[in-house]
């Protein structure tokens, strides 16, 4: 089976995190890569920037409906949930969810619903508790789980969170989670 779908969500610290996952990832990396990153709601276009400059794969800020395509890295925007459908994005104003919008948990809830056992869920460094719903789902619907290891995380309060909620499938340094999601998105699953 391929996975149809990486999910990545981070908050205090991310910047760096962000940085070094992508940077080691490969430019025939095959697989989609959405990432929910806490921003304030003012926020510009720096962070697609500042993230591609260290990553060969192409990184785009979403809009409502875009298509859901290989080897592309997208970022939920400023003050907008970030849902996966069949295929496409969708944005969405609804109310905050663990305080923030983008919500990390509404990203890997709609992928778990839509891609089930085809989603890789990733939690990154972050001072909150979001993210630990969407990886209980996504694990409940078959699909794999990276965390990073608190002890390597600029804030280890949401790393802790998700090892704490779910039989996470790989807790790892930061330096290692790209590796581990090349080894996966290349390789057939049994």
């Amino acid at each position: 089976m391929t996975f149809k779908i990486v999910v990545i969500g981070t908050s205090l610290g991310g910047l760096s995190a962000l940085k070094i996952v992508l940077e080691n990832l490969p430019a025939d990396f095959p697989v989609p890569i959405a990432i929910v990153q806490h921003r304030h709601k003012e926020s510009d276009n720096t962070l697609k920037q500042f993230l591609q400059e260290h990553s060969l794969l192409p990184i785009q800020e979403v809009e409502d409906k875009d298509e859901i395509l290989p080897s592309h890295v997208y970022l939920a925007p400023a003050d907008y949930h970030l849902l996966v459908e069949q295929g496409y994005f969708a944005l969405s104003t609804d109310e905050p969810v663990s305080y923030a919008r983008p919500s990390i948990d509404v990203l890997f809830e709609s992928a778990a619903d839509i891609y089930g056992e085809q989603v890789i869920a990733v939690i990154l460094t972050g001072a909150n508790q979001d993210g630990k719903q969407g990886l209980i789902k996504v694990k409940a619907r078959g699909g794999l789980t990276i965390v990073q290891k608190p002890a390597t995380a600029e804030s280890s309060i949401m790393p802790e969170a998700a090892i704490s909620a779910v039989a996470v499938d790989w807790i790892l340094s930061l330096s290692d989670i790209a590796a581990q999601m090349v080894k996966l998105c290349h390789s057939i699953r049994k």
